[in-house]
């Protein structure tokens, strides 16, 4: 079905919008998915925050323009699948951990901060942890020399306190 001029430039300032709150983008072929499985990959992008939504490159194209993901717009061809993200690695990693499991769906290419990136690029920003995980290594990683620490002295005080209460006891009698 098409749409009338006032619906296409509804979609494009909708993209528009995403576009411009997105650190991310991902696109993927998505020739040869069923109803369900497409549903399927909707619903763990909207887990995930990810904006994801079949568009036509014409309208795609219109709506990157002028942003950082309009280096992407060689690749915009074919049946594509829009994937834009705020967390810099949800979108990819979405796309990426589904098309591990369905190899009808293929990434194609995306970018990320004003830089293209072709399907191996994809898989790699995909791999790179969340930004939770991230946050709690390097908590756990400032937490270690701490604990570290923490381990040393309580070795350190157990020592000394068991020489020190044998004294401590022979001390109470004489008073």
């Amino acid at each position: 079905m098409s749409l009338n001029r006032n619906e296409k430039e509804a979609v494009i300032a909708e993209v528009a919008a995403q576009a411009g709150k997105a650190q991310t983008l991902a696109l993927a072929e998505y020739r040869g998915l069923t109803v369900a499985q497409l549903d399927q990959l909707r619903k763990n992008a909207r887990e995930q925050g990810v904006y994801l939504h079949v568009l036509k490159n014409t309208l795609a194209r219109r709506a990157v323009a002028g942003t950082s993901f309009e280096v992407a717009v060689e690749s915009m061809s074919g049946p594509l699948i829009y994937g834009f993200s705020e967390d810099a690695v949800a979108a990819a990693k979405v796309i990426a951990d589904f098309a591990k499991t369905n190899d009808k769906l293929v990434i194609k290419a995306g970018a990320y901060a004003g830089k293209a990136l072709d399907a191996n690029g994809v898989k790699s920003l995909a791999s790179i942890p969340s930004k939770e995980v991230l946050l709690a290594q390097l908590c756990g990683l400032l937490n270690s020399p701490v604990s570290g620490l923490a381990r040393v002295l309580a070795a350190v005080s157990e020592q000394k306190g068991g020489g020190a209460a044998a004294p401590a006891e022979a001390e109470a009698p004489a008073a």
